[in-house]
């Protein structure tokens, strides 16, 4: 299987939405509620904390050699929720964008065939737009009430 490369683009773009997303907020926008219990920042933790997870995996596997596949239950979003919530908010933002550029830049210079082995066991460590981009429309659609 020939990965597609389009994935490097679709990273690149949901960054570029994290970035201007924290750009243009206000630390009082940043803590606007985004559903239930969370908030802009909290979101935008959710999402550095889940980037730099696939940070650790890529690492790992190209340490190894061999593609590393940590064990983590959904369950791990209700532990850290008051963990992120404890972040002020403008840090929030600075850690996730931030780390979804360190993680785009590191996809990018992955071996194809290192690639390819960990897009066949999980996509969304690759594609990380997928992820994102979830969390991006549902920020979006709070801001816009």
């Amino acid at each position: 299987m020939t990965l597609d490369r389009s994935f490097i683009e679709r990273n690149h773009a949901s960054t570029d939405r994290i970035r201007a997303l924290v750009t243009r907020l206000s630390d009082k926008e940043l803590q606007y509620p985004v559903g239930r219990h969370w908030t802009v920042a909290i979101a935008l933790a959710h999402l550095a904390f889940w980037d730099r997870r696939v940070i650790n995996i890529l690492e790992k596997t190209k340490r190894s050699g061999k593609l590393f596949t940590p064990e983590i239950d959904i369950v791990v979003n209700d532990i850290s929720l008051p963990f992120w919530a404890a972040i002020p908010p403008r840090e929030a933002a600075r850690i996730a964008l931030e780390t979804a550029e360190a993680l785009d830049e590191r996809l990018a210079s992955l071996p194809s065939a290192l690639l390819e082995e960990i897009y066949g066991h999980n996509e969304r460590w690759v594609l990380r737009a997928l992820h994102r981009s979830e969390h991006l429309a549902k920020i979006d659609a709070a801001l816009k009430k």
